[in-house]
């Protein structure tokens, strides 16, 4: 998330930071490092080389009703989990000052939400404003009033200039008091601390986004001042060995996936697993220092020896001890590269989703219909026939035109019959079966 123009503050307030120590039972404290990621900051998010306590990640958004899904959102949200990080949500807000659009994202992208309920769900208004003050106000309140309803805690963000300007923000405000995350930008250098003489005075902020270069270009880090992303979590366990373990309210794939990946040994490390470079971490397994940027980002495991493993694009060994884990090879394997393409790997996903059996074959089909992994012949497929059930279309195991046509209209896409190369219907099937938001 970034403003289109950053904000250097003219309002100085000064405020303590509090820090807290950490005894084995924990509550995320005012004062904390909250991060926020987009599909810019890659499948598992990017934690930079100093510390944070939580993750705002984007599911998607509306650009004046043209909607876009995240990819990367759901294992951004299970990475942050693994990571001892409270996790929750945001969504791209360009709906100017239309309510149906407004209705049409909401509609869209709560269901896909995959942070616990009563977590952050927050509308970033930064852009698309109409020239209408109180329809872009009317909107925006819509939209957090959705959010409540849906049994999250809503939050606006934006920035001090750009929600003066083109919005009535007192109405927001008595609407919905503290749920203001604001950003200014003392400064475009790296930083690892909020500068607390550069506040941005307002009435009703939670958080601030102090930086877009959070100890690295290109991550943005704001601090919670309220305590608010606690909302949807317990009371965190950090282990003897300082692993923290967080607790979510309630559970979604994500967070189920997170868990797992926080509940696997160490010692179970194994080629395809992400690991994070521990910021504790001080030498690599030959001896020499390990550099800070390698600290708090993400490899793929390439290949294990002992207690050493051997980390991909920097080729380098670390000791188990060193890394933590954000995802298993397994879990890695279900992400679908979103191509277009509907190969064996979508067919697999889809068999998982459905319940059938997982083997990638589309059998008993009388064409292929540009879907590879497809065996022709007679009696059509299971997993064709649970999608048409669910469809609620022609139950025969045939992927026809009349079923594809089906699945495009659940999937909002051009409503024909026909599965092209690079399909745009392929392309957000693969989204939403990562996102794990199949609607059919």
């Amino acid at each position: 998330m970034k403003l289109k123009n950053k904000l250097i503050a003219s309002v100085v307030a000064i405020l303590a930071a509090i820090s807290f120590a950490l005894p084995t039972q924990v509550r995320a404290a005012k004062g904390d490092v909250v991060l926020d990621w987009s599909v810019y900051q890659g499948n598992y998010g990017k934690y930079g080389n100093a510390p944070s306590k939580a993750v705002i990640a984007q599911v998607g958004g509306t650009y004046n009703g043209l909607y876009v899904v995240q990819s990367t959102y759901r294992t951004q949200v299970s990475s942050a989990i693994a990571a001892g990080n409270h996790a929750h949500t945001y969504i791209w807000y360009q709906v100017g000052g239309s309510i149906p659009v407004a209705k049409a994202a909401m509609d869209k992208f709560l269901p896909m939400v995959q942070t616990p309920k009563r977590s952050i769900v927050a509308l970033d208004y930064e852009a698309g404003a109409s020239g209408n003050k109180q329809a872009n106000t009317d909107a925006i309140i819509y939209g957090l009033q959705r959010v409540k309803a849906a049994g999250y805690t809503p939050v606006l963000y934006s920035g001090k200039y750009y929600l003066n300007e083109h919005t009535h923000y007192s109405q927001i405000n008595k609407a919905f008091p503290t749920s203001l995350w604001i950003a200014s930008y003392p400064t475009t250098r790296t930083v690892t601390a909020p500068n607390f003489n550069y506040f941005p005075s307002m009435d009703g902020i939670n958080m601030w986004q102090f930086t877009d270069a959070y100890s690295t270009p290109g991550l943005d880090a704001s601090v919670d001042l309220t305590g608010i992303t606690d909302n949807g979590y317990g009371r965190s366990t950090t282990t003897d060995t300082g692993k923290v373990i967080v607790k979510p309210d309630t559970k979604t794939p994500a967070t189920n996936a997170g868990q797992s990946a926080n509940d696997t040994h160490k010692s179970s490390i194994s080629a395809g697993y992400a690991v994070k470079v521990n910021l504790s971490a001080k030498r690599y397994a030959n001896g020499t220092a390990i550099p800070n940027w390698v600290k708090g980002r993400t490899y793929k495991v390439i290949q294990t020896s002992g207690n050493k493993v051997l980390l991909g694009s920097i080729m380098s060994w670390v000791n188990r001890s060193d890394v933590e884990i954000l995802q298993t090879a397994s879990q890695a394997r279900s992400v679908l590269t979103v191509d277009g393409y509907w190969g064996r790997e979508v067919t697999a996903a889809l068999q998982r989703h459905e319940g059938t059996t997982v083997d990638g074959i589309i059998s008993g089909q009388i064409r292929t219909n540009n879907v590879r992994g497809v065996q022709i012949g007679r009696g059509g497929s299971r997993v064709i026939a649970a999608m048409q059930h669910n469809l609620g279309v022609r139950v025969d195991g045939y992927l026809g035109p009349q079923t594809i046509k089906a699945m495009k209209r659940a999937l909002d896409t051009k409503h024909d019959g026909v599965i092209s190369n690079r399909s745009r219907m392929v392309i957000v099937l693969q989204e939403r079966l990562n996102a794990g938001t199949l609607p059919f």
